[in-house]
């Protein structure tokens, strides 16, 4: 599988430090460059499959790089913005921005962010930072076998599930550690597209919780990221 690449454009070399160190340990490659000229050489020699793009720089602003960038070239593009700029995020989605992300950055949600951009661009993906081993997995006392498409209890006893929910928990195990969010989720285990009104997969979700969670109210083998959506993480 090839690893999708990064090119992180900011002006502040620790925050640069920090995400470039936070997204190479999840499986990234990470190109950094500090003003907008930097980045449309790296564009040029590096062919990024996605570009986080700072809003505000000395110099030539985000902005600015975004326009001239589009003229050209449809590489991904996710933007960085102060908190409260409401109508530059407005203003990057217009001129082609795919996505945007408020600082100070929330980590977990600037992966999902990109994975879900990438997803939707058919960017080369991220490998799974915990492939499924063999073909048995483990949701918290209970296994899920793939070959069988079935799930046990601690005792051998099968789980009775429908078809959907052994899809749901495929889906999970296979995306070990990755947010999932609603429309991936419908796309891949639902085979269909996501209404944003749709709330069924949150009740398949609940009911699965209801067979395999020690207490459905506090969630540990699938959590909820506020905001995002969902997340199967052993660790």
């Amino acid at each position: 599988m090839t690893t999708a690449t990064i090119l992180l454009c900011d002006d502040e070399p620790d925050l640069r430090e920090m995400l470039q160190e936070y997204l190479e340990k999840r499986g990234f490659g990470v190109t950094v460059a500090g003003d907008a000229a930097t980045m449309r050489e790296a564009v040029e020699t590096d062919a990024p499959d996605l570009i986080l793009l700072d809003i505000n720089m000395p110099g030539e602003d985000g902005l600015s790089a975004l326009r001239s960038l589009r003229t050209e070239n449809d590489v991904p593009v996710v933007m960085l913005t102060a908190a409260g700029e409401t109508v530059d995020k407005i203003v990057g989605l217009e001129m082609g921005a795919d996505d945007y992300l408020g600082k100070p950055v929330d980590l977990r949600e600037l992966e999902a962010r990109i994975k879900a951009v990438l997803r939707r661009r058919g960017a080369p993906a991220v490998p799974a930072a915990n492939a499924v081993a063999g073909q048995r997995v483990a949701f918290g006392e209970y296994i899920l076998d793939l070959d069988a498409a079935k799930m046990t209890d601690a005792e051998g006893e099968d789980v009775p599930l429908t078809a959907m929910e052994f899809r749901l928990l495929k889906l999970f195990a296979d995306n070990q550690g990755r947010v999932l969010n609603r429309d991936q989720i419908l796309e891949q285990a639902h085979d269909r597209s996501w209404d944003p009104f749709d709330r069924s997969i949150d009740i398949r979700i609940s009911r699965l919780r209801r067979k395999i969670e020690r207490n459905p109210q506090k969630p540990s083998v699938i959590r909820t990221v506020r905001g995002i959506g969902y997340v199967f993480d052993p660790e």
